[in-house]
């Protein structure tokens, strides 16, 4: 296919593929699926070789948030029956992180629901993130505490915090009909407040929640222009409970689809499977290692994962490795870009130097820089009309219309209530966490 070898070259280089080419990726066919795979797999190769990057959830508060997100189980009004408890105490949150840590995972990501913390809610973390760094100095944290105030950035990043996560989730234009009680430009100010506070920016999106092709290619492409060091790919966990419950739009193939076009567009950043993995790729999750580099350990933050041990064994059986402690994750030149954004030395091993390790990769070695962090991402905190996909070259704009339609009526014949399993074990429980 001209298209797949168009991306393949601009990937290698590094370069962004134009709108239209996205949005043909995400048009192509169930027959040309595998060459698309390959094709993003090799750019993933380039740029991060065989490692894959484990990051670790622990949710230090609970439901109760007072906004309106309509794809989240702790949304206001939620009738989902999610664990519903105030904040972790700091050796509560580092035991929690400790699981996950012995699991594999470099990255420990701090979340709590609520529209934005309070000073006080800053100084919890300070003191949770001290708990956790002490058990373990190189560990990544990352913070997901929702809107932030003035300062409250840089009060993190004095903590010792990483990185933080802030999703844009969907596009400009259809934001207002996902959540009223905040806007998409609240949340790009609030990544640009970290990242201007020399926090690795982390921030993605959610699929599946009736969105055009058009709404994922813009906020993909916003994503790239905000300078996103991570980005989270969550696919829509329909919760009963939600306004969202009945929104199974998604296929595993979709959703490789889905994650090809945002490697196409971030061919160099870190791209993360992040909540509803085993719920939309099922037996197909093999194949999204060859398009992100970076997933989620265990559990999420309201609903359970498949256990650690199988995510383990799923990436050494598709032959790849666990990215180690001492590791960078981005390559050597988007660590400079960020360490020159953050006054720091490169991202990638929290607490680690500014040396460089090779990378596997195609064509010209890859080189990867020590420093101080990439990543990070909530599990998802994230309607609107399922609109045909642009048509290929190949396509007539009905074939591309008939193609959607029927993707959306074979996910409706999928609808796996039964993949929803609402978290009852790890934080907040007597029950040991999932690693």
């Amino acid at each position: 296919m001209d298209l797949l070898d168009t991306l393949t070259a601009k990937g290698l280089r590094g370069e962004t593929p134009t709108r239209e080419e996205a949005l043909a990726v995400l048009a192509t066919t169930d027959d040309e699926l595998l060459d698309v795979v390959a094709a993003a797999g090799r750019v993933r190769r380039r740029w991060f070789g065989r490692r894959v990057k484990l990051n670790y959830l622990v949710n230090l508060k609970s439901g109760l948030c007072p906004e309106d997100c309509s794809y989240c189980s702790q949304r206001l009004g939620s009738k989902a029956e999610i664990l519903k408890y105030t904040w972790l105490k700091p050796g509560q949150a580092a035991e929690a992180a400790k699981a996950g840590v012995s699991g594999g995972a470099k990255r420990v990501c701090l979340v709590a629901s609520g529209r934005g913390p309070t000073d006080r809610d800053i100084d919890r973390v300070t003191d949770t993130v001290a708990a956790i760094k002490e058990a373990d100095p190189a560990v990544e944290i990352c913070a997901c505490l929702g809107l932030l105030s003035d300062n409250q950035a840089e009060r993190l990043k004095a903590a010792g915090v990483d990185a933080y996560n802030h999703n844009l989730n969907t596009s400009e234009g259809t934001y207002g009909d996902i959540a009223t009680t905040h806007t998409y430009a609240d949340r790009v100010d609030t990544v640009q407040k970290a990242h201007g506070a020399g926090l690795s920016a982390c921030s993605g999106l959610i699929a599946g929640m009736g969105e055009s092709d058009e709404d994922l290619v813009d906020v993909v492409f916003a994503l790239r222009e905000l300078g996103s060091d991570s980005v989270p790919v969550n696919f829509l966990i329909p919760f009963e409970g939600t306004p969202l419950a009945k929104e199974w739009n998604l296929s595993p193939q979709r959703c490789l689809r889905i994650l090809a076009m945002v490697r196409f567009v971030n061919p160099d950043t870190e791209v993360r499977i992040a909540g509803g993995r085993e719920v939309h790729l099922r037996s197909m999750q093999p194949l999204g290692l060859h398009l992100a580099n970076s997933i989620f350990l265990g559990d999420y933050l309201t609903s359970e994962g498949q256990a650690g041990q199988t995510d383990l064994d799923m990436i050494a059986d598709a032959g790849f490795e666990v990215e180690g402690m001492g590791e960078s994750t981005l390559p050597r030149h988007r660590a400079d870009i960020a360490a020159a954004a953050t006054g720091g030395c490169g991202t990638g091993a929290a607490g680690g130097g500014c040396g460089t390790a090779a990378a596997p990769g195609e064509g010209a070695d890859a080189t990867v820089g020590g420093g101080c962090g990439t990543g990070g991402g909530c599990g998802p905190c994230g309607g609107h009309g399922h609109a045909a996909p642009a048509a290929t070259a190949d396509q007539t704009a009905e074939e591309a219309a008939d193609q959607a339609a029927g993707e959306t009526a074979a996910a409706a014949d999928e609808v796996r209530t039964d993949l929803v399993r609402v978290r009852r074990r790890g934080a907040g429980t007597e029950l040991a966490p999932n690693a």
